[in-house]
């Protein structure tokens, strides 16, 4: 455990320690605040991407399979960053393959695992228990008792948001979410780590080709030839689009100038998205309740967001030898 613990902190540490020196120097920790704004549009830009995209991924699976819309998702999404990017595979070190390879096994993993759980439980719910892995992540690698408080009101917002407990739920299908979840954290270390070590995007093509490799078979297995109809082909680039291509790279964007405890404890926003979206789309009307976590979630993502800033805005500027 503290191995780990030590793994996840050594990893956001760099990104928190860049973000403050930004804050602190050249125009003043008021500048720093205000461009904080940016990576958190990007990130709340990314999630209503992808959770649009994973309620129109939902309506295809009855026609593709679970394993069908990972597939055309990841593979299609992994050809269009390529041909845009184009990224360089020389001139990488070991260590750079090592991160993009990790960060590309979390990516498969996280999708994979995500879209058993939707093919077997409601969208919303899948989505709120997914969220406890950044959830987690953000109690782990946070140092101040503040972050704890808002890391626990949206706790409390996304167990409001499952209607008081899971017990009603496929259990199968809640532990592929919980799964995921816990690969949705691996996500947000190694995207992390891959925006330092790749220029612009390229890290991101390279490590969508790494999951496209890795769910390929079993899309082909379950769905085969169904999987090349036009029709469906074309459902799923809009699913690689709006879940994949936008989202992410949005985010990679956003980790470069936002801490990895502060991007974690955003991601729990997703589940109001999901409601959002299984409202708008699947027509899963919202209870009393429901709308109640949202406000619970969007709190606590707000409040994470102004400790942040006022962190940044306070702090001093370093001394300078004379």
């Amino acid at each position: 455990m503290d191995e780990a613990r030590t793994s996840v902190v050594g990893a956001v540490e760099p990104e928190a320690a860049a973000a403050l020196d930004t804050a602190s120097g050249g125009a003043g920790g008021a500048k720093g605040a205000r461009g904080n704004l940016g990576p958190v549009g990007l990130v709340v830009a990314g999630a209503l991407s992808v959770q649009f995209g994973a309620a129109v991924a939902v309506l295809l699976m009855p026609r593709a399979g679970a394993f069908g819309v990972v597939t055309l998702r990841l593979v299609l999404a992994a050809l269009v960053l390529l041909i845009v990017c184009r990224p360089a595979l020389r001139g990488h070190s070991r260590a750079d393959w090592g991160t993009v390879v990790a960060f590309g096994a979390a990516m498969g993993g996280m999708n994979i695992l995500f879209y058993q759980a939707v093919d077997r439980i409601p969208l919303g719910a899948a989505v709120t228990l997914e969220v406890l892995g950044p959830l987690a992540l953000s109690v782990i690698v946070s140092r101040r008792l503040i972050n704890l408080v808002w890391a626990g009101l949206a706790l409390g917002g996304v167990v409001l948001l499952s209607g008081g407990g899971f017990d009603r739920l496929d259990p199968v299908g809640a532990l592929f979410a919980i799964a995921a979840g816990g690969m949705w954290a691996a996500y947000i270390v190694f995207s992390a780590r891959t925006g330092r070590r790749f220029p612009q995007a390229d890290g991101l093509a390279l490590a969508m080709a790494v999951a496209a490799l890795i769910s390929l078979p079993l899309g082909l297995a379950e769905s085969g030839s169904k999987l090349f109809q036009p029709e469906i082909l074309g459902l799923g680039l809009a699913v690689a689009l709006m879940s994949s291509v936008l989202p992410y790279t949005l985010e990679l964007l956003a980790l470069r100038r936002l801490p990895s405890s502060t991007f974690a404890v955003l991601m729990s926003l997703e589940p109001a998205v999901a409601a959002a979206a299984g409202f708008l789309i699947l027509d899963q009307a919202l209870a009393t309740s429901e709308a109640l976590a949202i406000t619970l979630v969007i709190a606590a993502s707000a409040g994470a967001v102004r400790t942040q800033t006022r962190r940044r805005a306070h702090k001093p500027p370093r001394a300078t030898a004379d």
